[in-house]
């Protein structure tokens, strides 16, 4: 694994190793949706000297909320919550990103203040289930955001950047993939607008550019990734060229000076693996475009992944099922150890069973 345990500069930090954590959804904050004693345990069995951990989706407002449980970044109290949580990454030399989230039209009312219908960039609802505090329930058709309200939704993506910077974090993900907010506005499955963010795929990408833009005015070069899923089609989503449609954002972005771009192969869909004999795709062909770092995740084994950064698709992979069962999982990997099997029923939501209860190796090895 000689290229995954390579250095690599990422931004403004030094990396000791290439095997990135990937933002895992696991819904077990305290009240007010703050980061508690589980979330931080979590975290710190997770870091490692050199490495780096994605956060968990983090809600940029309580009007985004699509999880019960999901962590927010927008009261104090959550500010507070989150720096508990980079003091123990930072203890451990490791370093971490926070993914800034809004859930568009995967929200429910019942997770929303005042019972709010989501909002998205058409009133076309998402498809699937909802998860709400009572259980289960069908998505419901969202409102259109007018023309005018989008500043405060950029506002919102900047505002939370500052407060990612307030707790301690070494940048941020912006979260534009998994058929939420941003990601609904880029493809035209989900966005049939007639205004300045409809229509042509340059209008489709602006939402996206202009919180790029604004986050970046606030973090600084090299501290800002962003999170695509070329042709993903959870939730719903879906868009009439999607080779045209990514290319040109990865072509866009190409000109920011981004940390990484992160890329999810279409083999995934949610958390769940749909196809695992389909090669990565959707890194080799974005590649072509964008010249920066990127990262790609989605259903690989180490092997897969150092394939990845040989042939140069990616030059970091990210992680999720395996850091989940695994919080020493950079260790195993670069020993050639044996991996602990994940327990799907406790992905999401719970105690700290299947959570913090993962063992690590007790070989003594470094």
């Amino acid at each position: 694994m000689n290229h995954l345990f390579s250095p690599k500069e990422l931004g403004t930090l030094s990396l000791t190793h290439r095997v990135v954590m990937a933002p895992l959804t696991r819904l077990r904050t305290e009240e007010g949706d703050v980061p508690g004693n589980l979330m931080v345990e979590y975290y710190r069995q997770r870091a490692s000297e050199g490495g780096l951990i994605i956060s968990e989706s983090t809600e940029i407002t309580p009007y985004g909320s699509t999880y019960p449980n999901a962590p927010g970044i927008y009261t104090e109290a959550q500010i507070k919550g989150w720096q508990r949580v980079t003091e123990a990454i930072h203890e451990k030399g490791g370093y971490v990103f926070l993914q800034l989230f809004h859930g568009g039209r995967t929200a429910h009312p019942d997770n929303l203040p005042g019972n709010a219908l989501p909002v998205a960039p058409s009133a076309i609802p998402a498809e699937g289930i909802a998860f709400t505090p009572s259980g289960p329930k069908p998505f419901v058709k969202p409102r259109a955001l007018g023309t005018s309200e989008i500043p405060d939704i950029i506002d919102a993506y900047a505002q939370a950047a500052h407060k990612a910077v307030t707790a301690g974090f070494d940048g941020v993900e912006i979260l534009g993939a998994g058929g939420y907010l941003l990601d609904e506005f880029l493809q035209d499955g989900s966005n049939h607008r007639n205004d300045i963010y409809g229509g042509s795929i340059e209008n489709r990408a602006r939402l996206l550019l202009e919180v790029t833009s604004a986050i970046m005015a606030v973090m600084g070069e090299g501290k800002v990734g962003v999170r695509l899923t070329p042709d993903g089609k959870f939730n719903g989503m879906k868009d009439s060229n999607p080779q045209k449609t990514f290319g040109f954002v990865a072509e866009k972005l190409d000109d920011y000076n981004l940390a990484y771009l992160h890329i999810v192969e279409p083999r995934i869909k949610g958390s769940e693996e749909i196809a695992a004999d389909l090669p990565p795709v959707a890194s080799a062909l974005l590649r072509k475009i964008y010249h920066g770092t990127i990262i790609a995740t989605g259903g690989f084994d180490a092997p897969g992944a150092e394939r990845m950064i040989e042939n140069g698709h990616a030059d970091l992979v990210a992680f999720g099922r395996h850091f989940i069962a695994n919080p020493d999982l950079p260790l195993r990997i670069k020993n050639s150890l044996p991996l602990n099997a994940y327990d799907r029923s406790t992905f999401y939501g719970g105690t700290e069973r299947g959570y913090t209860d993962y063992p690590h190796h007790n070989a003594g090895l470094s």
